[in-house]
Order: C-alpha cells, then sequence, then structure tokens
C-alpha cells in the first residue's frame, strides 16, 4: 500500500516494506504506550486487509501538538466504498467514548481533497485558523501547506 504512487501521492514519498516498517514499529509502541494507535482495517466479510485508521498522540513538533490525530490510509483497491468514513468514525467514537478525548483533530495536504471528503462525512469541522506549514517538509515543497479540521466531544 506505501509503495504505490497513487496512494502516496499527498505524502512526500512512497515506501518500500523496509521504509514502512518503522513506521510499524513506531505504532505498536503508540499503542502498547497509549492503549490506542492506527488500527488495521479489514474487510468483515472475507479479512482482506483494506489500510489503517485510528487515533495517534501528536507529535512534540507538530504545530497542533498537544492533541489527538485521527488518521487514515487505505489500500487503492478500498477507495470508493464507505470504508475510510466507516473506520474514522468509529476511531472518533472509540476516542470520545473509551479515551474520554474533548477534541481530535485530523490534517492534510490542502490539495488532498478525498481525504478533506471523510473529515466533512465523519463531522468534523474545518478550523482556518489552525492551518500550518508541516515542519518535516521543506519550505515551497507542494504539500507543504497543511489544512485542519477538527471534531469535539
Amino acid at each position: 500500500m506505501n509503495a504505490d504512487p497513487e496512494v502516496m501521492r499527498f505524502f512526500p514519498a512512497v515506501q518500500s516494506r523496509e521504509e514502512s516498517e518503522p513506521m510499524l514499529a513506531r505504532n505498536q509502541d503508540h499503542i502498547d504506550r497509549e492503549g490506542f494507535g492506527l488500527w488495521a482495517v479489514e474487510r468483515r466479510a472475507d479479512a482482506t486487509f483494506l489500510g489503517f485508521t485510528g487515533l495517534m498522540r501528536l507529535k512534540p513538533d507538530n504545530p497542533l501538538h498537544p492533541g489527538v490525530e485521527a488518521g487514515w490510509r487505505l489500500a487503492r483497491h478500498a477507495w470508493g466504498q464507505g470504508y475510510a468514513s466507516e473506520a474514522a468514525a468509529a476511531s472518533l467514537k472509540d476516542g470520545f467514548e473509551r479515551l474520554g478525548l474533548k477534541s481530535i483533530v485530523a490534517f492534510t495536504a490542502t490539495t488532498n481533497l478525498p481525504s478533506q471528503a471523510v473529515m466533512t462525512r465523519i463531522g468534523m469541522s474545518r478550523r482556518e485558523d489552525l492551518d500550518f506549514d508541516h515542519p518535516a517538509l521543506p519550505e515551497g515543497h507542494p504539500l507543504e501547506r497543511h489544512v485542519v479540521w477538527e471534531a469535539k466531544a
């Protein structure tokens, strides 16, 4: 999934399996430490892997820190079937009900309209006052500017 250029078009680069493994390890550490993280999304009918969704604490270098972010990434074969919205909405519900969070943000590059559509469908509100230039991207990078959405309990 991370090696698919279409899936990764709103990220700085595609990732090989070897490049993806540290992200998986960081996520597992987050789950072990926090009790939540990014969860695998599977189709109920046949357990086909579709991608991931969930919640992550924001890193200290993120302009929205401290806070919790909702995130998702689905394989191309799973697009357009409502899986991202269903799974992301379940993540928000878990964050508010089980974890007791008061606010959850989501952010993406300004050009990532599909993710922004998911944010709208799951009831998040646009927060233009929180938009930022992503600190991990160099100045002038086409994906540098990020838009922010928020859901509140």
